[in-house]
């Protein structure tokens, strides 16, 4: 029997006053990003295969978004559609309010690689942007240093790519990312290759990021409880086509703490997402699903079957 299974959780969808207020605070800012009938097909050898189908959502100013679903639903499409790195077959994009064409300032995107030039220390890394950007030498190395001290990474501005762990990476591509002060800050799953201990420290930090400047975040994750603890509404698709399930408001309240992750809000929650993702599946879909295994164990120098 499971912990969720031990007690009777709440509904995901009961929320406190204050977290009520909350959301009813944030419908009121305005609306940043706009995503209207998005459709992506891809064309193969087999013909055209449709990774995303009626996509529809917007996202408000200083609010934080997680994208999750099962493998194949096509997050990774999304994003990058975002970020313009990929053309929708069909549907809108809107930035305030603006079609959206092709990569811009003013979306920040982090990559779940190290995307760091390795042959720039960590402050010309974070000044690349700028400079690209028409500002002078001095003047984007100031602004560089002031992104790079929000990362907690001052002493490490003469550091090389190579010099970092990866926790440390990310936090230079993030300053990288929010340097050219983006309205949205796209991270395609920026996590998903540090391990159990660094990622939760990369999750506070984030968190600490996003208290302090005016920036929307959308955050592609596979992790539940990450999405939890990070978001204040998940976006959940499922899988061949890509198609939006449910846009869930957590209920857990801000700001938030890793002992938050055993409340009954933070449960009931994740109870729905398990659901959504990972719906119970009948006989004969498990029947399909099952591998045909024969375990070989050697006994006596020759090969048996157990079953």
């Amino acid at each position: 029997m499971t912990r969720m299974q031990q007690f009777e959780l709440p509904s995901y969808l009961e929320q406190s006053d204050a977290v009520r207020d909350r959301f009813a605070r944030l419908r009121q800012r305005p609306v940043v990003l706009e995503v209207k009938g998005l459709n992506k097909d891809f064309e193969t050898s087999h013909g055209p295969v449709t990774a995303l189908r009626d996509i529809s959502f917007v996202t408000h100013k200083r609010e934080f978004v997680c994208v999750i679903g099962p493998s194949g639903c096509g997050k990774s499409t999304l994003i990058r559609i975002l970020a313009g790195l990929e053309t929708p077959t069909s549907g809108q994009l809107l930035l305030d309010g603006r079609a959206v064409h092709g990569p811009g300032p003013d979306r920040g995107m982090v990559f779940q690689s190290y995307t760091l030039f390795p042959w720039l220390t960590v402050k010309k890394n974070v000044m690349f942007g700028l400079e690209r950007a028409g500002r002078g030498r001095l003047a984007a190395e100031e602004e560089a240093m002031q992104w790079i001290e929000l990362v907690g990474l001052s002493k490490f501005a003469r550091s090389y790519p190579h010099q970092l762990s990866g926790g440390m990476k990310q936090r230079v591509a993030i300053a990288r990312a929010l340097a050219n002060q983006p309205r949205i800050l796209l991270m395609d799953e920026p996590f998903g290759a540090l391990d159990a201990q660094t990622r939760a420290k990369m999750q506070s930090y984030l968190m600490e990021i996003w208290k302090n400047i005016d920036i929307t975040v959308l955050f592609i994750t596979h992790d539940l409880d990450e999405a939890i603890y990070l978001a204040d509404r998940i976006l959940v698709l499922k899988a061949h086509p890509g198609e939006v399930q449910e846009l869930i408001e957590v209920p857990v309240p801000q700001p938030r703490s890793p002992e938050q992750l055993l409340s009954p809000e933070f449960l009931a929650t994740r109870k729905r997402l398990e659901e959504l993702i990972h719906p119970p599946q009948d006989d004969a879909a498990l029947s399909e699903d099952h591998l045909n295994m024969v375990r070989m164990v050697a006994v006596d120098d020759e090969v048996e079957s157990v079953f």
